[in-house]
């Protein structure tokens, strides 16, 4: 077994050498702007379209209806954005939930403040969205519904086709956030009644910096980026093109090796959780434990402090979060484990440990010895109360 452990696979992945590989050519060789009319430009340009139909192939989607991004972030942006404001003259209504990532919330509360009326929906304490609720709450004027796959922190998986399905009858666009679960789960965006939806390829095994947004033809859709008429008009901007080649790589790399490979995480993983269950008294675990990400390990640990419990994992070659990636740093409770009520002295000890490519069971058990003696360790130091 080699150190350091990485277990830190839903913020970012390692980009695959076969990936970095196909990325080189379009790095030194072939690094013309796709929009030249001369050879090389032609060349980048076949590029970009072939990684567009691998990707719409992947998602059972069109080649047109396929957007290229910077990222996870840009493609929830743009999506809210791009409906919000194509369908102002409509309505204002916007449904979501208060577990969704950042990158969704924020543009949310930003159209919050601009007028549009942002109704959460409610979550269960294992972080299920009922289809239900949807139904119930969607109204004339509601032009969105934004619930995301499987959440980044817990790996709770919502029921999308449900939720799809009584968007697609009541006539309101669908977007879900997929970044974390299309490494993962299978997509047919088409049998999910999916209207818009995100993705980015750093979450499995690509490049950062590169993302995708489906939009699906038809639907009003108000660019969120404004330039040259790259992507059919509907995101300006000098394509990525050795990005859009890394992210082609590793979608053709998804479709080839996801069902065996989420099988083999989701073993470890419930064996992992069921280990740290018997070893550690107070170990809580959040999310839902059927409908789960194959790869995600969340735990609250009564009575300690996550940081120092991240540090004392790291100090053994562990590397593990708290959390999202994106909110490190932040003196802020998790949102995710408030808006499913997990009281705050629990919420302070949070861990997630997410599994990838190169997780082994010895690895595991490395870390559950490390993590029943942080933990002990840590609870020792705590003053006793009377």
């Amino acid at each position: 077994m080699q150190l350091p452990i990485y277990l830190d696979h839903a913020a970012t992945t390692p980009v695959l050498p076969e990936i970095a590989e196909a990325m080189m050519p379009f790095l030194i060789q072939a690094y013309a702007n796709p929009s030249a009319a001369h050879a090389l430009g032609l060349e980048a340009r076949h590029a970009v379209e072939e990684a567009r139909r691998v990707v719409a192939e992947a998602l059972h989607a069109d080649p047109d209806e396929i957007v290229f991004t910077s990222g996870g972030t840009e493609s929830d942006n743009a999506a809210i954005y791009g409906v919000a404001y194509a369908l102002a003259e409509h309505g204002r209504h916007i449904l979501s939930t208060p577990i969704e990532h950042h990158a969704v919330l924020e543009p949310l509360h930003d159209l919050a403040r601009r007028g549009w009326e942002v109704e959460m929906l409610p979550v269960s304490p294992e972080g299920l969205i009922a289809p239900e609720e949807v139904a119930r709450r969607i109204r004339k004027d509601t032009v969105l519904v934004s619930v995301m796959h499987a959440n980044n922190e817990i790996g709770t998986v919502q029921p999308i086709e449900a939720i799809g399905a009584i968007c697609r009858e009541k006539g309101v666009l669908f977007h879900t956030d997929a970044v974390q679960s299309f490494g993962y789960l299978p997509i047919d965006v088409r049998k999910m009644k999916i209207d818009l939806l995100s993705l980015t390829a750093h979450k499995f095994y690509g490049p950062k910096g590169i993302g995708v947004l489906y939009v699906r033809s038809g639907i009003p859709f108000e660019p969120y980026q404004k330039g040259g008429g790259q992507e059919n008009g509907r995101r300006g901007g000098t394509l990525n093109v050795p990005g859009i080649v890394g992210l082609g790589k590793a979608v053709s790399l998804v479709m080839e090796q996801r069902e065996g490979e989420s099988q083999r995480l989701q073993r470890l993983r419930d064996h992992f959780i069921a280990e740290v269950e018997q070893a550690i008294p107070e170990a809580t675990l959040t999310g839902h434990r059927q409908y789960r990400l194959p790869n995600n390990v969340h735990f609250c640990f009564k009575g300690i402090e996550g940081e120092s419990l991240l540090l004392s994992l790291d100090a053994e070659g562990i590397c593990a979060s708290a959390g999202a990636a994106c909110s490190a740093g932040s003196h802020e409770p998790s949102h995710v484990l408030q808006a499913i009520g997990v009281p705050a002295d629990s919420i302070r000890g949070a861990l997630r440990l997410s599994l990838g490519r190169a997780t082994t069971e010895e690895a595991l058990d490395y870390c559950l010895q490390v993590l029943k003696q942080a933990v002990g360790h840590l609870r020792s130091k705590q003053p006793v109360t009377l």
